[in-house]
């Protein structure tokens, strides 16, 4: 039952966002306009790692397409919310996990595609990657949106307006993105800024994704990005999950 509900409620939200092919296209706007003005700049700039400057900056733009585009998810639940689409649907027999998992996994399908636009500009613009550390990045990208989109939707159930929900994801973000290397390594910086990013778990991942980009699996930093990726995994749907159940109820 659990697998037939959630894709009734996966079916139901990818229509929606096939509805809306400009919404789809957009999501990956910021990302495409770091790629065209800010990575001609660090060609052959000695960024502190192995691989070639897009080697570095395509891993972390992937991984920022997730973070910001799935912990802004929830908007459209507060949207529901305000219009008694969430209560009519949790008075039905449908799993409370599955209300949660529909929607989180509409949401990798979606960056995962975005994803991919963004690594067929890249390829056309100088990038060189291994097949398989290319799919490694689509990976993580997944698992990344699954758990900001799961968080995202817990954090919107609870502040129930956009008032309250856009400044709090502004502030969890931005200093996510900075101390996490998604833009350069953060080895370029001073010692102080580099062990402070280490309390960022994505900045394990982003580590991970940078190694597979130059074809290298078997590494302690992609030992620490799947283990990141699989706790936040599930430490964020358990909570997403627990909020679907209880809230309002």
């Amino acid at each position: 039952m659990l697998l037939h509900d959630t894709g009734l409620i996966y079916g139901r939200y990818l229509r929606q966002s096939l509805r809306s092919r400009f919404a789809l296209l957009f999501g990956v706007l910021m990302p495409l306009l770091y790629l065209l003005f800010f990575g001609p700049l660090l060609t052959d700039l000695p960024l502190g790692g192995q691989g070639s400057s897009w080697q570095v900056l395509v891993p972390g733009l992937l991984l920022q397409l997730g973070l910001f585009g799935a912990s802004f998810a929830g908007f459209s639940i507060i949207i529901e919310n305000s219009l008694g689409v969430v209560e009519r649907m949790r008075v039905t027999p449908v799993s409370r996990l599955a209300l949660l998992l529909g929607r989180v996994l509409r949401d990798a399908t979606v960056f995962a595609f975005q994803a991919v636009l963004l690594v067929l500009a890249a390829l056309v613009m100088g990038l060189r990657a291994p097949l398989p550390g290319v799919l490694i990045g689509f990976a993580f990208v997944a698992l990344l949106t699954v758990s900001l989109a799961s968080l995202s939707y817990a954090l919107a159930m609870k502040v129930r307006t956009p008032q309250e929900f856009g400044p709090t994801i502004n502030a969890l973000t931005m200093p996510s993105m900075l101390l996490s290397g998604l833009m350069l390594p953060m080895a370029l910086g001073p010692g102080w800024l580099d062990v402070l990013s280490h309390l960022m778990p994505f900045r394990y991942l982003v580590d991970a994704v940078r190694d597979a980009y130059i074809g290298s699996y078997a590494t302690a930093h992609m030992l620490y990005g799947v283990l990141v990726a699989l706790a936040l995994t599930a430490l964020a749907v358990t909570v997403g999950t627990r909020v679907f159940r209880t809230t309002g109820a």
